[in-house]
């Protein structure tokens, strides 16, 4: 913690910013392996080894979801930020 008080503000901002971005990048990783579990889940049914179309369908909505809901949350990151 110490050789944080040793940087310059500017290089402080620096490292603030990148452990933000660090944190978001985590964020996504998070949100996408629970959403692969989370529509796999939900739509994969006892088909066999390939999904059928009506599957294959249920996971495209269910992505879908997730990532509109991915947008709404990066963007209120993202005015997070700005206001730091």
């Amino acid at each position: 913690m110490n050789q944080i008080q040793n940087l310059s503000p500017e290089q402080r901002q620096a490292v603030m910013v990148q452990a933000q971005q660090e944190a978001n990048a985590q964020i996504m990783r998070d949100m996408v392996n629970k959403m692969a579990t989370a529509c796999f889940q939900k739509c994969a049914g006892t088909s066999g080894d390939r999904l059928d179309n009506r599957e294959q369908g249920c996971m495209a909505s269910c992505q879908d979801r997730y990532l509109d809901t991915r947008a709404q949350v990066q963007e209120a990151l993202q005015k997070r930020q700005g206001s730091l």
